[in-house]
């Protein structure tokens, strides 16, 4: 009788995170009517899944780029978040997005321009 290998275990703390960036892109959707508009009534589901085809199309390593639900700052939006930094963007063009992924993505430089400062003592909820 053949037996398989146990599964490896990671935790916290062992060794590199599985992705070296991750990006979330907030797609949430409001009605057009809200107060506070939502970042899906501006284009964000669109431009989350070109910046997907454009990470495949470059090669991106290690790079994981999903959508995401309300990140409960939709008066910024459309909005998305890149980890491990915790750095927020504000994006409207495919422009934005690839100077975002070529920049900041692969080559770890900031997108000064597009930065979202957010002071949380504005955040709703």
């Amino acid at each position: 009788m053949t037996t398989s290998p146990p599964a490896p275990s990671v935790s916290p703390g062992d060794g590199e995170p599985l992705y070296r960036v991750h990006v979330f892109c907030c797609s949430n959707e409001r009605p057009e009517t809200h107060w506070r508009g939502s970042c899906a009534g501006r284009g964000s589901r669109r431009l989350c899944d070109y910046m997907c085809r454009l990470g495949m199309a470059l090669g991106a390593r290690r790079v994981r780029i999903n959508h995401a639900g309300c990140m409960n700052v939709c008066e910024h939006g459309p909005v998305m978040v890149l980890y491990p930094e915790g750095v927020w963007y504000r994006y409207e063009t495919e422009t934005d997005v690839e100077e975002i992924m070529r920049s900041h993505v692969l080559g770890g430089v900031r997108v000064e321009r597009l930065v979202l400062s957010i002071d949380p003592a504005t955040l709703h909820g």
